[in-house]
């Protein structure tokens, strides 16, 4: 008898189909049939495309018994986190601004999916145009995780990251600007990818802080993880800071023997009191299993992504840089959203600058205008140089501190965050407090290198943990090589929540 497709891989759903052991249609209606029992639950999904997606799989049907070449993700149903463009779709960002937007256009990333014979299944819940850390940002609905619907699923891409551990996708997309994909797949208990900047096409993404932006994968395993970032990761002309390298065979980098390399262990991420006591329990077991599998540690140091404790609070030079950077970087990319082109437009009109601002009132949620006003004032006249300037200054020392680690290690071991999945409401009136949920991720974004969440346990209260492996630029054959290792001798990303409908 047939395994449940929730209980299947992505890469064992595609070989499946091409095996013809199940058709694509098989495959995708019993995926809707998963999505629509678990959906009112969790709030993963914004727009879920049933009739397109069946459309879809009925062609990949008939093009396989036609005998012609398929692709890398055949019959794979895979979920768009709503920020990236998909033509003749709604794509919101989850804001008012945009509700009803339907691009005329594919993202890069989509036309690599339909490339690649994937079936896009829907778009997923964000934090308003990815300015978040729990999903509770979104203008349209809530997200909960699948472990305790009590709990934020963490952000921005919390609705990709719900949906994969709630299998209701076995494969999704979601960006990273300054943690947004490791750490919600850390929360929710799935692996997430973080490329290198430049490795992956932001062409349709839409932008929030362009410099630190990155599209990257979200799946159960590091094979899967592997798997979809190889059909992603090819060239583009139409973003200048795509790479032009060619693209690895990542799946089969992930037999890579790890034996010999170098792990550092950042003295900053591992002060007294900056990580729960479960959570630092966890990391520390993770680090076991791998010293058993060959693995060196060593102590290293990461100066300018500085934690410091007080009083029960984390604050960190990283922390600071970032959201001085981003939000210049959002306050610029943000000007765009004015009523006159597309977007909302305010009802109330007046004059071109009283519809500006009623528009803009309207249209954006209250942390996005927190972010605006920030960068505004960060690259204001007289404000520039303290603040803009200076942190891009912090952004290249940091980067400096990566390239020294690399001389001694290999690879750096981190925590995720510093808890699992905070309450629901719990830091929605404490911006400072969210903020610091990326406080180990953010230098990943900083220095542009490629950074991956794996799980390796669970709280007492049943919430999952993550580990996160950090390496140098391009170096994502080696992360995902140590990912599959630690996966194969360990269960924690076979273990489901228990989830019963609504």
């Amino acid at each position: 008898m047939a395994k449940p497709l929730e209980e299947l891989t992505a890469t064992a759903i595609r070989d499946a189909f091409l095996r013809r052991e199940r058709s694509a249609r098989s495959i995708v209606e019993e995926q809707f049939a998963i999505l629509k029992e678990r959906e009112v639950a969790v709030g993963a999904f914004l727009t879920v495309m049933q009739e397109e997606a069946l459309a879809r799989a009925d062609a990949l049907d008939r093009k396989l018994a036609d005998g012609a070449q398929m692709g890398k993700l055949a019959g794979i149903p895979v979920a768009v986190k709503d920020n990236i463009c998909t033509r003749g779709v709604a794509t919101t960002c989850a804001s008012r601004i945009l509700e009803g937007y339907v691009p005329p256009y594919d993202a890069h990333v989509v036309e690599r999916l339909i490339e690649e014979d994937a079936v896009i299944i829907g778009k997923t819940n964000m934090d308003e145009f990815a300015m978040g850390s729990s999903t509770e940002n979104s203008a349209f609905k809530l997200t909960r995780n699948p472990w305790d619907r009590e709990r934020i699923p963490g952000g921005s891409s919390g609705g990709s990251a719900a949906a994969v551990a709630a299998r209701m996708a076995p494969l999704a997309l979601g960006s990273d600007t300054g943690g947004s994909i490791r750490q919600p797949a850390g929360l929710c208990g799935v692996v997430g990818l973080k490329p290198t900047y430049g490795r992956v096409s932001r062409y349709g993404l839409v932008a929030f802080a362009s410099s630190l932006d990155q599209i990257g994968p979200l799946a159960r395993t590091a094979g899967d993880t592997a798997l979809l970032l190889e059909a992603i990761a090819p060239r583009d002309g139409r973003d200048s800071t795509c790479t032009d390298r060619e693209v690895p065979d990542y799946v089969e980098a992930l037999e890579q023997p790890i034996s010999g390399l170098t792990f550092g262990l950042p003295g900053e991420f591992f002060i007294e009191g900056g990580l729960d006591r479960e959570v630092a329990r966890a990391l520390e077991q993770a680090r076991r299993c791998y010293e058993a599998l060959g693995v060196r540690f060593r102590d290293i140091s990461l100066p300018h992504s500085r934690i410091d404790v007080e009083d029960g609070q984390l604050s960190s030079y990283a922390v600071a840089c970032y959201y001085i950077l981003c939000t210049a970087e959002a306050s610029s990319n943000l000007a765009r959203y004015d009523g006159v082109r597309y977007g909302h437009r305010s009802d109330e009109r007046g004059d071109i600058i009283e519809m500006y601002s009623r528009t803009r009132g309207e249209g954006f949620g209250e942390e996005v205008k927190r972010r605006i006003m920030l960068g505004t004032h960060a690259l204001s006249s007289g404000y520039y140089d303290a603040y803009y300037l200076r942190a891009g200054r912090v952004r290249r020392l940091i980067q400096s501190d990566f390239e020294r680690a690399w001389e001694q290690v290999d690879l750096v071991f981190a925590p995720v965050s510093p808890t699992p999945a905070f309450r629901i409401g719990e830091k929605a009136d404490d911006p400072l407090a969210m903020y610091l949920s990326d406080i180990f991720t953010i230098s990943c974004n900083l220095a542009g290198i490629c950074g991956i969440s794996v799980p390796c346990g669970f709280s007492s209260e049943g919430l999952p943990v993550a580990l996160q492996l950090m390496g140098r630029h391009w170096d994502e054959e080696r992360l995902l090589a140590a990912a599959h290792a630690y996966q194969i001798h360990t269960d924690w990303h076979k273990r489901a929540p228990a989830l019963e409908g609504g």
